[in-house]
């Protein structure tokens, strides 16, 4: 596919940004020793011409004692092929943060100590964050001591989002030095291990972000090994270094915008302070009298959301070159009049931008209709510059399943996630089942209503309103999975496939194919029994992307009061329980879990097929999922992030299959928040639009439908009297040729 925007994880944008600017400022800076380069003492008198920035902008100092980078790890034995910025940037780029294991992991260095304790959580919470999403940091050490399976983030911790960055732009960043000889080692990746080759380390890092958070630059301090480190290795004699660092923040910021100069600037280390006070004034910056005593110079400092943006074909980034998008579709960005006519005459034609502009085009005319929902925070959340880690912070959603909509902020409290050693018996919690939907306030989630829905609901200000939520609540956004689930079961399947009947069905077996972030917010679910009181629910999730220790697993939630209970259950037993009901006709909600592809599970036939952002020119594993659909023959419906994204299924669902898929319709239940694209200016929403799958005809018919609803099937005849009156027509046949 040409985009990712609405399959990517975010974070991986983030560190191709990162990785950019590094490599450009690592190019651009040369090797820097104890007295300052000319060419940049030249930039002195350019700088003082820039513009002043009004904020103040802070120089951090991050010193790490415990936390080691080996690159080049993969899980198989033998050196890995490192990491470089075609993984991140190029033609096929990663989708996914655990794609990045085979090129970089962190490890616990032996001389870690409790003076460190604040940066060692800071960096404890950042890879926490990273095993959510599914890389295998088993390795990380808090203290000296191992890290617990379910990692409880520490309260204090007000801006920890600059160490979340430390530690992975310093494993990103580093993949393309050139001293990679330290890391050709015949390592092998274990779980729970650390690598026997010594890793590098990060001795300090240096950030330049202003007061709002926006990371300006960045500079990293390298060490060859564990053991050549000691206490002031990584701080010493920094002040040419960052003193260079400031210039080329000041000259190419990373964030975003002109280049500028601060009006004030404020150091976090009391060492680096003096030396920069002879330094900085060169500039025309004023520095502050004393150094910064915290981590920031507001309470609720977080970093924001980066938009810099890159050239859709040459991939640079907004920082280096001035991007401009088409000036016929709007829709996407281009560094100039080269890349964009490169793109315009790309073979075959059907890649090509000149194919794709008009449909781009036509696209983009839906930015409207997806940006109107009812909330009173719409116009924040859709746009293009929504900052959804400062609208998460001011919210307090910093904890529970609101992590997984983060990209810096962790969250205090939150259990275990799909990706460590016990996944899913951390996954379904007992107690209260919107407890991990909860932010740092009040309750999000008001009590069930006593009584169930009158009606259907076909909008976000309907459900709402019934379920006493405010307007001002940005619990669509987790609720999106469950309500577009909702959605499909009492509008979409009824209009499409009026044979089967599913309104009246009493229980229903749904596969979720190909299942990925929504496994991770998998009690969201229980709100199917909330809205659907009296019908017996399965949901099976299926996907190889799914941890390997929860295949096989099957779960009952039960309801207890106003509360859930959680029973494991496998074999025999788990199938008998499907059908039990409680008083007052009330059914309980089974989830099952196969870690493997769909066309390689066995099992019954389910009622519906469910897939989320399905994305099917992104994985292999589709060309062979849908030809086992096709052959069940059983309603599909998939969602998207994009139009875009509608139109490549259809294109591969006809290659793998000769069928289809239909016109595609806007989830009125789609998430909220506008998803960030590099590349693009297409509007891109979780769950934004929904079809299903159209078949191809049985029995040899070979011509593709057209797309809409499945046709009924046709009324068989009736076999009994034919065979009869054949049989009758022989019996006549046979007496008259004995008569004969």
């Amino acid at each position: 596919m040409e985009f990712v925007s609405g399959y990517r994880d975010e974070f991986l944008d983030f560190a191709a940004l990162l990785f950019g600017w590094f490599h450009k400022f690592v190019a651009e800076r040369g090797t820097v020793g104890t007295s300052l380069d000319g060419r940049w003492r030249q930039l002195e008198a350019q700088i003082r011409r820039l513009p002043q920035d009004p904020a103040l902008w802070v120089l951090h100092v991050l010193p790490n004692r415990s936390v080691g980078i080996s690159l080049g790890q993969g899980a198989e034995p033998g050196p890995g092929p490192g990491f470089g910025a075609a993984r991140l940037l190029g033609d096929e780029p990663l989708l996914h943060l655990q794609d990045l294991s085979p090129y970089v992991s962190f490890v616990s260095l032996e001389e870690g100590e409790e003076g460190e304790g604040e940066e060692e959580e800071d960096e404890e919470e950042m890879i926490g964050q990273e095993d959510r999403a599914g890389t295998e940091k088993g390795e990380l050490l808090e203290n000296g001591e191992p890290a617990p399976t379910s990692k409880e983030f520490p309260q204090e911790a007000k801006s920890t989002g600059e160490p979340e960055v430390t530690e992975q732009e310093a494993g990103d960043d580093d993949g393309c030095r050139e001293d990679r000889g330290d890391n050709d080692n015949t390592s092998q990746k274990r779980k729970g291990q650390r690598s026997e080759a010594a890793p590098l380390h990060l001795s300090c890092l240096l950030l330049v972000t202003d007061e709002h958070g926006t990371i300006l630059g960045i500079d990293l301090l390298i060490d060859g090994g564990q053991g050549s480190t000691g206490r002031g290795s990584g701080t010493e004699n920094l002040a040419p270094r960052a003193y260079v660092l400031l210039c080329h923040s000041m000259a190419c910021p990373m964030g975003s915008g002109d280049p500028r100069k601060p009006r004030q600037l404020t150091v976090g280390d009391a060492k680096l302070h003096r030396e920069l006070e002879t330094l900085v004034p060169r500039l025309g910056v004023k520095l502050a009298k004393t150094p910064m005593r915290t981590w920031g110079p507001r309470p609720g400092f977080t970093f924001a959301s980066l938009r810099a943006r890159t050239c859709h074909v040459c991939h640079r980034h907004s920082f280096e070159v001035k991007l401009t998008p088409c000036p016929q579709c709007s829709a996407v960005l281009y560094c100039g009049e080269a890349c964009l006519q490169a793109d315009w005459r790309r073979c075959p034609d059907d890649v090509s931008h000149r194919f794709w502009c008009p449909r781009l085009a036509a696209f983009m005319e839906r930015a409207g209709e997806l940006a109107t929902l009812p909330f009173t925070y719409t116009a924040e959340v859709t746009s293009e510059t929504f900052n959804k880690e400062a609208f998460l912070a001011s919210r307090g959603l910093t904890r529970g399943y609101w992590t997984q909509l983060s990209m810096l902020i962790p969250g205090p409290g939150t259990p275990s996630h799909p990706w460590d050693s016990t996944p899913s018996l951390n996954l379904l919690l007992s107690g209260d089942p919107y407890q991990l939907l909860q932010g740092e306030g009040p309750s999000l989630m008001p009590p069930v209503p006593l009584d169930p829905p009158r009606g259907l609901f076909g909008s976000w200000q309907d459900y709402y309103a019934w379920r006493g939520l405010s307007l001002d609540s940005p619990l669509a956004v987790l609720l999106t999975y469950p309500l577009t689930v909702y959605y499909v079961i009492t509008h979409l399947v009824p209009q499409s496939f009026p044979e089967l009947n599913i309104q009246n069905k009493q229980s229903l077996k749904i596969h979720v194919v190909e299942a990925g972030k929504e496994f991770d917010l998998i009690m969201v679910f229980w709100e199917l029994l909330v809205l659907l009181p009296h019908v017996a629910l399965e949901l099976q999730f299926v996907g190889d992307g799914l941890p390997l220790e929860s295949d096989q697993q099957h779960f009952t939630l039960q309801r207890d009061g106003h509360e859930v209970s959680v029973r494991c259950g496998s074999g025999m037993a788990s199938r008998l329980c499907s059908g039990i009901k409680e008083k007052g006709g009330r059914r309980d909600l089974q989830i099952k879990v196969s870690a493997r592809p769909y066309h390689m599970l066995q099992g019954p036939k389910p009622d519906l097929v469910i897939g989320f952002n399905s994305g099917f020119g992104l994985k292999d594993t589709w060309l062979s999922s849908l030809p086992r659909l096709q052959s069940l023959r059983v309603p599909a419906f998939f969602t998207e992030s994009s139009e875009y994204g509608c139109v490549m299924d259809d294109q591969i669902m006809a290659v793998a299959t000769g069928g289809g898929t239909s016109s595609p319709q806007p989830n009125p239940f789609r998430s909220p928040f506008r998803l960030r694209a590099a590349d693009n200016c297409m509007p891109w929403y979780c769950n934004a639009f929904i079809f299903h799958l159209i078949y191809k005809a049985p029995q040899g018919n070979w011509a593709r439908p057209a797309p809409g609803p499945a046709p009924p099937a046709p009324t068989p005849a009736a076999p009994p009297a034919p065979t009869r009156r054949r049989r009758a027509e022989k019996k006549a046949g046979r007496g008259a040729r004995r008569r004969k």
